[in-house]
């Protein structure tokens, strides 16, 4: 199935030493298949992308983890009223602390079960990617998931200048907060998928995007039967103002329900890795920090677009 010049590069531009491309071979099951020698493996550059290509495997799992992190800890907060254990959280670069988040009071039991299964769907993207990067892997980054939220808040006008947004104080509010994660974190890994080289890794990628477009319509679809399509539709235009001209998000509702954000050939979009930073990072400039990740993301993929 894989020839011996596929497993070279495959742990080439995905690992950083000797351990990270033993953690690969066994992560893709291939520890005994003996194809590739030490001395083979050894010669590879550490963390560096093959010729001819863009970013390494490595740097692009990293900047999906950095995502992975923020999700986890927010949905993690809201439905067990804590965040995620230090063992999963250390890594290379500066490992940051969690601002906010605490226990939602779900007002109804289906939401809750909702929010439960997709807290541990995201912790256990964390644990799974942190374990396919071995000590390539980044730590956690600062995570604000309060004061950003309310930033977020009012630039979709869903509150004024003066006032708060509480993602925690309500099951609304907590599927509002959670609307502004889902939809960025499918078009985020559509994007990446043709930077992954090593199908191995690509096929594990597709298989985590579509668990999140299972968790994007879960969101979507409670918001529209709840009858939050304005606050949604106000969500989707703040995040189209953050990633560059064009409006390719798609709120709820409208002439039609509107729950699957596709376009006219029913494909969803993608969003490059510094479009989905102008999202998480709250501006349409570019930068290196802010929003979400007020220190900015652990690894080489780090900087926004300037879209302004």
């Amino acid at each position: 199935m894989f020839g011996k010049r596929t497993i070279v590069d495959m742990i080439g531009r995905s690992a950083e030493n000797d351990a990270d491309r033993r953690n690969f071979l066994r992560t893709a099951g291939l520890a005994g298949l003996g194809v590739v020698g030490a001395s083979a493996a050894t010669t590879l550059g550490a963390g560096s992308a093959v010729a001819g290509y863009g970013p390494s495997d490595g740097a692009v799992l990293n900047f999906a983890l950095n995502l992975e992190y923020l999700e986890a800890e927010f949905y993690s907060y809201a439905v067990f009223g804590r965040g995620l254990p230090d063992f999963i959280t250390t890594g290379k670069g500066r490992r940051g602390g969690v601002v906010g988040g605490r226990e939602v009071n779900f007002s109804s039991r289906a939401v809750r079960s909702y929010a439960r299964e997709i807290a541990e769907d995201e912790i256990n993207h964390v644990k799974f990617l942190r374990a396919a990067l071995g000590s390539a892997k980044v730590a956690r980054p600062q995570i604000d998931i309060r004061n950003s939220f309310t930033a977020a808040a009012r630039a979709a006008g869903l509150i004024g200048p003066q006032q708060t947004f509480d993602p925690y104080a309500n099951e609304n509010n907590f599927l509002l907060a959670a609307f502004i994660f889902e939809d960025v974190g499918v078009t985020a890994y559509k994007g990446a998928a043709p930077l992954i080289s090593n199908k191995t890794f690509l096929e594990a990628a597709a298989g985590i995007l579509a668990v999140e477009a299972y968790h994007a319509a879960i969101i979507r679809t409670t918001l529209y039967a709840k009858g939050l399509n304005s606050q949604a539709r106000a969500i989707s235009d703040a995040r189209d103002s953050l990633d560059g001209p064009g409006e390719r998000d798609k709120g709820i509702g409208g002439s039609v329900a509107n729950l699957v954000p596709a376009d006219r050939n029913a494909i969803a979009f993608s969003r490059s890795a510094g479009e989905v930073l102008n999202v998480v990072y709250l501006t349409p400039e570019q930068t290196d920090r802010g929003g979400f990740f007020p220190n900015g993301v652990n690894g080489p993929i780090n900087t926004s677009d300037d879209n302004a």
